[in-house]
């Protein structure tokens, strides 16, 4: 039987079929599987953004105490009063020996966008100083504070 190239369908029904879209089923379930796969996907890398942040902030710990340490030298104490890290960029005016800066550019904010809270002596390291990071919360105090004088593997209490 052959047939005519405009009646390739032999049965109407069987073309409509051929011709038809998604049904909205197929559509909802497509989009189920989507819903689903973007909850368990998206959930690991937001959390790797905040792991992110709390890497940079103690990293630029380190920064700052390999900048603070070369200023001890120089000056013969670390600095001290309302300027403490601002000393690493700007030269006091009470210091001739300042070699500086021991930072390039501006003393940064932390990941989070907040200053760094410096103190000196510090309460936690008295024959030093204390540096720290209010974490996400940007409220100091809390579990996720980032500090120098806690263990780089922990969070500070």
């Amino acid at each position: 039987m052959k047939l005519h190239p405009s009646n390739r369908f032999p049965n109407p029904a069987a073309a409509a079929r051929r011709h038809r879209g998604f049904t909205l089923i197929e559509l909802l379930l497509v989009l189920v599987i989507l819903g689903i796969l973007a909850a368990i996907v998206v959930p690991k890398f937001s959390g790797r953004t905040e792991q992110a942040r709390e890497t940079a902030a103690r990293s630029q710990l380190a920064t700052f105490g390999t900048a603070l340490d070369a200023y001890e030298v120089d000056i013969g104490r670390y600095p001290q009063g309302k300027n403490g890290l601002q000393s690493l960029v700007e030269q006091p005016r009470e210091n001739n020996n300042w070699r500086g800066p021991y930072l390039k550019g501006v003393v940064p904010n932390d990941p989070w966008g907040n200053p760094y809270i410096y103190e000196c002596p510090g309460r936690h390291n008295q024959s030093s100083y204390d540096v720290m990071s209010m974490g996400p919360d940007g409220r100091e105090g809390g579990d996720d504070d980032i500090t120098n004088w806690a263990d780089p593997n922990q969070r500070s209490r």
